[in-house]
């Protein structure tokens, strides 16, 4: 049984006049999808969830895990293009355009490139600062009915850097983070303070700063048990692979491609980096581009504790304290270290691309003496969701059987449950949320 859920308490706009769906369809078992299943089923709906690979990894599978407001921002920003156009066009730069003739990626790049203003990332950043300051009760609406164990608070959380000049960088950051309406609790740490909050660093970080508020989970654990509550709700899986949706007055048909056709009363379109496939045909027309990240599993003999971020070779550190279901990493006492970073903007079935892994090894190696990155584990590569506006696509389409959840770039752990339980209110009352207005999908 599904425990209470509380509503998100904010203002809402006029109701739509169709009749509420009780039987909805969840294209995608991410963390997007089920946690929007996972909120349908506590409004009284029946779920059935389709994905073809249930037990593949993606994008949610080999996140950092991080749940941290004081950092979820639009991917695109003004800083982004002083990498310059050399630098993204090398297999070892944190961000990673290949060279090809691919007229969808550069027409993404262009839309991305247009909205690194710096109007246009405040603008941005004042609707993720209204989802910001409610993400966290979501993680813990699911906890509370026994979905999902609840996050560790991350005692300390450290951004670090080699000199106290491009520690900089993230203290101007923060600064438009609260300027665009948003509170960041942080302290700045220097020399012999940074390795008292955390050990494992060695003398080569110069400067940290360390973010109050903000916990880290286990991903493949997280996603696993949430699999498993919206089934024990009795949500329905279907292992078929959704080739199409057709719609009618009062229903909308899924078709798979062995040419079944399911009928539900709606649907949820939660299929990660492609989801336009399916959701251009309802007016969704912004771009989404899978932006790969990579990651891997390391132990060592001195293993941080709690997440350290080096923001300025864009690698995030997340102790695991458990090991991977399923995964190769040792089970036992080990302490164990998901190293997760890089952006590259491929398409999403390519493989992974070694020198992506070892630009990782190499530009964290001499911050973690304690850490063996030469022997890993669950080496990873998966595709974020990313739009050209940098924020997601969550609400209703042109049909009022068709509705999506997508585009979270980075953030599809951090806000999948917030944007689930949203996303189900607006389905179960014909209410959207005003804090979800700015994720319209047709905008």
């Amino acid at each position: 049984m599904v425990g209470d859920v509380r509503r998100v308490c904010e203002p809402v706009s006029t109701p739509r006049t169709t009749a509420r769906p009780r039987d909805v369809a969840v294209v995608g078992s991410g963390v997007v999808g089920l946690s929007a299943a996972w909120f349908l089923q506590a409004g009284g709906v029946q779920v059935t969830v389709y994905d073809a690979e249930p037990e593949a990894r993606p994008a949610s599978w080999g996140n950092a895990g991080w749940l941290t407001p004081g950092l979820t921002a639009p991917l695109p920003e003004p800083d982004v293009l002083r990498y310059g156009l050399r630098s993204v066009l090398r297999p070892t730069s944190p961000v990673y355009v290949p060279v090809r003739p691919d007229p969808t990626l550069w027409r993404f790049l262009a839309g991305f490139a247009r909205h690194c203003t710096h109007r246009r990332w405040h603008s941005s950043m004042q609707a993720y600062a209204g989802l910001n300051r409610l993400a966290l009760r979501a993680f813990d609406d699911l906890a509370d009915a026994g979905a999902t164990a609840r996050p560790r608070p991350a005692r300390p959380f450290l951004a670090c850097y080699r000199t106290t000049q491009e520690a900089s960088s993230m203290l101007r950051e923060l600064a438009r983070i609260e300027e665009a309406g948003q509170r960041v609790h942080f302290d700045y740490l220097t020399g012999p303070q940074v390795r008292q909050a955390q050990p494992a660093v060695s003398a080569e970080v110069g400067a940290a700063v360390r973010l109050h508020g903000q916990r880290y989970l286990h991903p493949p654990r997280f996603l696993a048990s949430l699999g498993q509550a919206v089934r024990g709700a009795g949500g329905e899986h279907r292992p078929e692979r959704v080739v199409d949706v057709e719609t009618e007055p009062n229903a909308a048909w899924l078709v798979t491609d062995t040419g079944r056709r399911h009928r539900h009363e709606a649907v949820v379109l939660a299929t990660g980096a492609g989801l336009g496939d399916l959701a251009r045909g309802f007016g969704v027309r912004r771009l989404v581009h899978p932006g790969r990240g990579y990651s891997f599993t390391v132990t060592g003999t001195d293993v941080p504790r709690d997440p350290v971020y080096f923001p300025h070779q864009r690698v995030a550190c997340t102790p695991l304290h458990e090991p991977v279901d399923g995964g190769e990493a040792p089970a036992g006492d080990a302490d164990l270290l998901r190293v997760a970073g890089m952006m590259e903007f491929r398409r999403a079935g390519e493989p992974l691309d070694g020198r992506r892994v070892r630009a990782i090894v190499d530009a964290v190696r001499r911050f973690l003496p304690g850490v063996d990155l030469d022997r890993r584990w669950d080496e990873w590569v998966g595709s974020r969701p990313c739009t050209t506006d940098g924020l997601p696509l969550v609400g209703a389409t042109v049909s009022p059987r068709v509705f999506v959840a997508g585009g979270h770039g980075m953030w599809g752990v951090a806000l999948g449950p917030l944007t689930g339980r949203l996303l189900a209110e607006q389905i179960t009352t014909g209410r959207t949320p005003d804090v979800l207005r700015p994720l319209d999908p047709l905008r």
